[in-house]
């Protein structure tokens, strides 16, 4: 592809991703790093987030997922929120795959990225009603239940390692990150699974939940193709080494299915 086709295709994104205040962030580059502003459209929107193989909500959602994670880029969270609402997701979905991030980024993480995303509705004049879904009865068993469904054993495996040493560590994996936050309903499997591996991709710190979660999406109906996508997404957002180890990861896992099929 061409650099002006590069550059075209990649304006088109951006101004799907950006709506009205698209230019924003590339106004701010232009008048220090007017290469960086380019490469941000020719790279990251012409190279990456308009490659076909991964629809543009789901996309979205990911790197939603993935700032949020990190900690450290507000102004990029804020501007993908919005982002996410201008690419047509729903805003109960954006604030399900922040809600993700206490399971594998902590509660402070997810509480900062709910008060930007809190901040962009009001902005908006969002109309958005959360949603509340009641606490199960046994919140165990919905969490093994969710935990079989999503993993298919590997999340199982998990847990039993940790028996010998933390087994209140493994009841709250299975109560909490299953039962009250996975098995929610917001929003589909695929698109909390391929949340997950951007969020773990990016962090860059927990290689075998990564392994974990790139099998559940599997399991779940993702195809290798749209893990690739996810995956070499996170270049731009946190780098080509995480992207890198995420592939790396995710090779290993589909040589492993391939090889048990």
């Amino acid at each position: 592809m061409s650099t002006s086709t590069r550059y075209d295709s990649g304006l088109a994104t951006l101004k799907q991703v950006g709506g009205a205040g698209y230019d924003g962030p590339l106004n701010q580059l232009k008048d220090v790093a007017p290469d960086l502003a380019r490469f941000t459209v020719e790279f990251c929107y012409g190279d990456i987030m308009s490659r076909s193989e991964l629809d543009l909500q789901t996309r979205q959602l990911s790197t939603v997922a993935a700032l949020a994670a990190m900690g450290n880029a507000q102004p990029q969270l804020r501007y993908h929120i919005a982002g996410a609402l201008n690419a047509g997701c729903k805003p109960e979905a954006v604030i399900e795959v922040i809600m993700l991030c206490a399971v594998f980024a902590g509660f402070p993480a997810a509480g900062n990225a709910i008060l930007v995303a809190k901040e962009v509705l009001a902005e908006r004049g969002s109309s958005f009603q959360p949603v509340m879904q009641a606490a199960s009865d046994n919140r165990y068993a919905t969490g093994m239940a969710a935990l079989e469904a999503i993993s298919a054993g590997a999340g199982k495996n998990v847990t039993q390692s940790l028996m010998g040493i933390a087994p209140d560590l493994a009841r709250f994996v299975v109560e909490f990150s299953y039962g009250d936050i996975l098995s929610r309903t917001v929003i589909n499997h695929r698109t909390k699974e391929l949340a997950i591996v951007a969020m773990l991709t990016a962090l860059g710190s927990a290689l075998p939940q990564l392994k974990v979660h790139i099998s559940a999406a599997l399991n779940v109906g993702v195809t290798p193709v749209e893990i690739t996508e996810v995956i070499q997404q996170m270049a731009i957002y946190a780098g080509f080494p995480a992207a890198l180890n995420g592939i790396f990861a995710a090779k290993e896992i589909f040589n492993n299915t391939n090889t048990a099929r």
